[in-house]
């Protein structure tokens, strides 16, 4: 069992290093013009990057296309409309693909959320660490940012424990109808999702 396990991450993470140094290659004139876009409609820099947890809670640099102008204001109020259009499109994930070709993350797991939230998971929704953070995963297929934390915590458990590439297969593909559909961009009220604060389940219980 162990080493059918290692096998097949091993296995996953040289799918995830092909498609994602292919994809750069491919989607290269997609690269240029939305750094093109960003740094018209909004300066430098082009690229937002903020350290986040990665496989074991280890911290990285996590690479995207700046999508809100800096200064006060809440993220909403700083998303501009170049940006807007940009998160809408899934484009600002695309530097991301970085981040997949140097093992920092994997192109299906769940999303590297914010440092601070380590220890506000639950012991079930912190096993979302033992595998590397995603750009896309099991919980931005059923839902993305419109459903609660704890929805999206228990999906991203629920990856960790019927991961498979059959599934990451899945989710790809499901993936690329949800860019188009363009749907659960956001939360009601929040450019992406209110913060986290806790887990509401384990604080009923």
């Amino acid at each position: 069992m162990m080493l059918h396990r290692q096998a097949s991450r091993a296995l996953k993470r040289m799918l995830d290093a092909s498609v994602a140094a292919v994809t750069l290659v491919v989607a290269l004139p997609a690269l240029a013009l939305t750094a093109a876009a960003v740094r018209f409609s909004m300066g430098s820099p082009v690229l937002f990057k903020q350290v986040r947890p990665g496989l074991y809670g280890e911290p990285f640099t996590v690479c995207k296309f700046r999508t809100m102008r800096t200064g006060e204001g809440s993220d909403a109020e700083r998303l501009t409309r170049v940006g807007r259009l940009i998160r809408s499109t899934s484009l600002d994930e695309l530097p991301q693909l970085w981040n997949v070709l140097k093992g920092d993350m994997s192109l299906v797991g769940p999303r590297p959320l914010l440092m601070h939230y380590l220890p506000l998971y639950s012991e079930r929704q912190a096993t979302r660490h033992n595998v590397r953070p995603g750009i896309t995963g099991l919980a931005q297929v059923n839902g993305r940012n419109a459903i609660s934390w704890d929805e999206r915590l228990e999906l991203d458990a629920r990856y960790v424990e019927q991961q498979s590439l059959k599934l990451d297969l899945q989710i790809i593909v499901q993936t690329i109808r949800q860019v188009v559909k363009r749907s659960g961009i956001s939360a009601e009220g929040d450019a992406t999702m209110p913060m986290f604060t806790g887990s509401l389940t384990e604080t009923a219980a």
